[in-house]
C-alpha cells in the first residue's frame, strides 16, 4: 500500500516516473505511425487514433451510465478538442513540406512555451533552478538534431504555433487536473470532439486499410489513451513547469527506439545531448515542488 502511495502521490520524482512512461508509449506510438504512414495518409491516420483511442473510452463510458459525461468544464473540454486538432493539421503539414529532423526539433520547442504559460496562467513560480534546467535540456535537444540556420524559413512557423498550440493544451491539461476533473471524462470529451472535427477532412484523403494496418490502428489509438493517462498523472504529480524539463527525456528513448525498430544507429552527439537531457532533469529534481 506505501508503494501504491508513493506512485499516486506528489513530488518530482513521481512527475519523472510517469513522464518516463509516457515518452516511451508516445515513442512506441510513433513507431506505429511510421509504419502505417508508408501507405496510409497522415490525415487519416490521425483521424483513426482519435476514433479508436475514443471508442476505446466510450464504450465503458455508456455501459457504466452518464456520471462521467457530466461536467463544469465543458467550455475547457470543446477549447482542448479544437486545440487538439488544429495542432495535429498544422504537423501534418508541416512534415510533408519541411525536414522531418527540423520540424520535430522546432516542435519540441512546447517545452520552452509552457514555462510562460504556467506562470501566466496558473500563477506557477518558476524559479532559477527550472530555468537553467530547462535550457540544459534545450541545448542537449540542439545538439541531437544539430539545426542549421541556413535551413530555416518562413515554413517554420506552422510547427512553432502547433508546438504553441501544443503547450496550450498542457496548461488546459493542468487547469482540468486543479478543478478535479475526472480522468476518464477528459478522455471522453477529448476523443469525441477530435473524431468530430479531423472526420471533417478524411474524405479527401481517404485509402482503405488492410486488416493488418486497422490493427496497427487499434494499438495506436490504444497507446493514445493511456499516453493521456500518463499525462495526467505525471501533472497530478508535479508542476507544469517542471513536466517542460521532464520532457526532454523523449530524445534518448526515441533514439533507442529508431535503433531497436529501425536499424538507425545513433550518432555521438546524439550520447552527448542525452548526457545534457538527463542533467537537466537532475537539477530539475532538486527544485522543490509548490
Amino acid at each position: 500500500m506505501k508503494i501504491i502511495n508513493w506512485f499516486l502521490g506528489k513530488g518530482s520524482q513521481q512527475g519523472i516516473f510517469w513522464g518516463t512512461l509516457l515518452y516511451i508509449t508516445s515513442s512506441y506510438n510513433d513507431v506505429l505511425m511510421k509504419l502505417l504512414g508508408q501507405r496510409l495518409s497522415v490525415i487519416e491516420i490521425a483521424f483513426f487514433r482519435f476514433f479508436f483511442s475514443f471508442i476505446v473510452v466510450a464504450v465503458p463510458v455508456f455501459i457504466t451510465g452518464n456520471k462521467y459525461l457530466k461536467t463544469p468544464l465543458h467550455k475547457l473540454h470543446i477549447l482542448r478538442g479544437v486545440i487538439g486538432t488544429v495542432a495535429l493539421g498544422l504537423c501534418c503539414y508541416s512534415v510533408k513540406v519541411m525536414p522531418l529532423a527540423e520540424n520535430t526539433t522546432i516542435l519540441f520547442s512546447e517545452a520552452l512555451f509552457i514555462l510562460p504559460l504556467s506562470c501566466i496562467f496558473l500563477k506557477e513560480n518558476i524559479s532559477w533552478k527550472i530555468l537553467i534546467a530547462n535550457l540544459i535540456g534545450f541545448s542537449g535537444l540542439l545538439i541531437m538534431f544539430r539545426p542549421q540556420a541556413s535551413n530555416i524559413n518562413a515554413v517554420a512557423c506552422i510547427p512553432t504555433l502547433a508546438a504553441f498550440l501544443f503547450a496550450t493544451m498542457d496548461i488546459i491539461i493542468k487547469k482540468m487536473i486543479d478543478n478535479r476533473e475526472h480522468t476518464i471524462t477528459m478522455l471522453f470529451y477529448f476523443g469525441l470532439y477530435t473524431t468530430i472535427l479531423s472526420g471533417i477532412f478524411v474524405p479527401s484523403v481517404w485509402v482503405a486499410p488492410t486488416a493488418r494496418e486497422l490493427w496497427l490502428i487499434l494499438l495506436l489509438g490504444i497507446g493514445a489513451n493511456v499516453i493521456q493517462l500518463f499525462i495526467f498523472l505525471a501533472y497530478r504529480a508535479t508542476t507544469a513547469s517542471n513536466m517542460s524539463v521532464i520532457r526532454y527525456i523523449e530524445f534518448p528513448i526515441a533514439t533507442l527506439f529508431g535503433f531497436w525498430f529501425f536499424g538507425q544507429v545513433p550518432q555521438l552527439y546524439s550520447f552527448i545531448s542525452a548526457g545534457l537531457i538527463i542533467l537537466g532533469t537532475y537539477v530539475m529534481t532538486k527544485t522543490s515542488d509548490k
